[in-house]
């Protein structure tokens, strides 16, 4: 039996999302045959399995977000895979156990085979530690029935806070399992109606921490109950909706009197008002009449006796003024969205970009440097040789490959940044692996690699570029095409951009933008030494790198270096 494991698709890939199965359980499959499809920061991969067989177990579902080196299926021989009797078995087994609370994980076996086990054992009159230490359901006795949630509790109230993550997921048996534990039936019956039996997928989970909510508030639409996505997502809107709709009401409270607004005790619906539609503004100031100078509560009421009366409260000197009402702590949660606002959520592709791109500004203290260049010699073998080229390669022959053609050779006489960063060391590669960042159709960025720019013309590196950059917009770059980057080039160029500060590519240690170009007035010497003003094609290169691997001196005199190929290297012989 193979087991088929989450691969490394990046350098800096930690996790990708599940987005579809190709195979299920029991379904042959060959060698290198399509076995489900991966999401990541970087691509979106179809992975194939890597032998011929029988898909036995399916350990991830569809929308659960993985770690590299996850096991995530297996493929056996066909005398392995689960037969008809077994089969609901194995689906119950690609279904994550249920969890007690937000980090519990799954176990390896499903919950009625190992609700069985413990029933057997229960006749001995213990269970062994080992056979329940990772299970966090709660067990009910016979007695006892389970508690469902109140019912007039609100929808999307917040009670009191989960227990962390770490101590909900792991249960601790000091004990054995006493020989009183139900019958496997009811068993099964009360863990899937418990509150907190709810199934709760990786992704799921990070949304619910994500937005501080309570997984017992939320009814699951899922197979079984199961809490999926878009469960969360629509409690998150209501949750959104309740706030913007409540503001209103709590200014209007405010306006009433600082006085009702500060006296007012302290309950749970308080605290849970302000994600209600229902704000309790109501109830203070009737508290706040009753008591207004005690801090202490009433008395309790006697059962045969009438409570006494309040003491009567002294008026405040008139030469004191009243204290003003506490002003609120502001919330650490995102404003709510405003009648008329649309929420964007982001997609994977931009969320992973979102965390790799703060990563990076936390690591490496960036520096800019620009200079700029004069392209008039690179322009004017473009005019003459645009036509054949398109005619010849099937697309236009821009900018791009004269400085990814400049850059590798500068590289050369710079190797330090041609490097990446390690621990308390910089690794300068032999092999100069260009990376091009790929627009996404402004819904996400990739950067693909040129392998061994070093050793190719500039006709070579211009055919890699596009065909990377094809490959990356139609979803077909392979798992080699996004690893072994050693410097970055991104192109703003095409939208006409004077400068950009660009963020480094982790490890590497520089990346360089490639900004617009345009028709200038220049300065030009001729051979004895006259100077005349000229129309040049004229832009700006801008590099940001890390000061940890070098100093500014040895960054500007590269791109000087780069500047001096493009304006003086005899491009005609480079494009024939």
């Amino acid at each position: 039996m193979v087991d088929v494991t989450m691969p490394q698709l990046g350098e800096t890939v930690t996790e990708g999302t599940i987005i579809r199965w190709f195979k299920q359980v029991g379904d042959p499959v060959e060698a290198d045959e399509i076995l489900f499809e991966i999401s990541t920061d970087k691509v979106d991969s179809e992975v194939p399995s890597p032998t011929a067989g029988v898909v036995t177990e399916i350990l991830a579902s569809e929308g659960d977000v993985v770690e590299v080196g996850q096991v995530l299926a297996r493929v056996g021989s066909p005398d392995e895979a689960p037969g008809p009797e077994s089969a609901p078995a194995a689906e119950a087994a690609s279904e994550p156990v249920p969890e007690s609370g937000l980090g519990a994980g799954p176990v390896s076996e499903p919950v009625p085979v190992l609700e069985s086990a413990l029933a057997a054992e229960s006749a001995s009159g213990s269970v062994p530690v080992s056979e329940v230490e990772s299970v966090s359901v709660p067990e009910p006795s016979a007695s006892e029935p389970v508690s469902e949630p109140e019912p007039s509790a609100p929808d999307y109230e917040l009670a009191a806070a989960p227990a962390p993550e770490s101590a909900v997921g792991q249960a601790t048996v000091s004990e054995p399992v006493s020989a009183s534990l139900p019958a496997p039936e009811p068993t099964a019956q009360a863990a899937a109606s418990g509150p907190m039996a709810k199934v709760l997928s990786p992704v799921v989970r990070r949304l619910i921490a994500e937005n501080d909510l309570d997984p017992d508030d939320i009814v699951g639409t899922g197979l079984g109950g199961r809490v999926t996505r878009a469960d969360v997502e629509a409690v998150i809107r209501a949750r959104a909706e309740a706030a913007s709709a409540a503001a209103p009401s709590t200014e209007t409270s405010d306006a009433e009197g600082p006085a009702a607004a500060s006296s007012a005790p302290e309950s749970p619906s308080a605290a849970a008002s302000e994600f209600s539609a229902e704000p309790l503004a109501a109830e203070a100031p009737a508290a706040a009449t009753e008591h207004p100078q005690s801090a202490a509560p009433p008395p309790a009421a006697q059962p045969d006796a009438a409570p006494p009366p309040p003491p009567p409260s002294p008026p405040a000197p008139p030469s004191q003024p009243a204290a003003p009402a506490p002003v609120p702590a502001p919330s650490p949660r995102s404003p709510a969205a405003r009648p008329g606002d649309r929420v964007v959520k982001l997609n994977n592709i931009r969320r992973r970009t979102a965390e790799h791109m703060v990563m990076s500004k936390q690591t490496s203290p960036h520096v800019l440097t620009a200079i700029e260049i004069d392209y008039e010699g690179v322009e004017q073998v473009r005019r003459s040789h645009k036509a054949a080229w398109k005619a010849e390669e099937g697309f236009s022959l821009t900018y791009l490959p004269f400085i990814c053609r400049a850059v590798v050779d500068a590289l050369r006489e710079y190797p330090h940044l041609n490097a990446t960063f390690g621990d308390g060391e910089l690794i300068v590669h032999a092999s100069v692996n260009l990376a091009i960042a790929v627009d996404i159709d402004f819904t996400g960025l990739l950067a693909p690699v040129v392998k061994d720019a070093d050793g190719k013309r500039l006709r070579q590196i211009a055919r890699d570029v596009v065909d990377l950059a094809a490959r990356a917009r139609t979803k077909q770059l392979g798992l080699d095409d996004l690893t072994g980057g050693t410097f970055t080039l991104t192109n703003a160029g095409q939208y006409g951009t004077m400068m950009q500060f660009p963020i480094i590519n982790q490890p590497q240690v520089a990346i360089l933008s490639t900004d617009g170009v345009s028709r200038k007035p220049v300065v030009v010497t001729d051979g004895f030494g006259n100077e005349s003003i000229a129309i040049h094609s004229v832009g700006v290169l801008a590099m940001a790198w890390d000061h940890r691997a070098f100093d500014g001196a040895y960054a500007a005199a590269f791109l000087h270096r780069v500047k001096e190929i493009i304006e003086t290297r005899d491009w005609e012989a480079e494009v024939r």
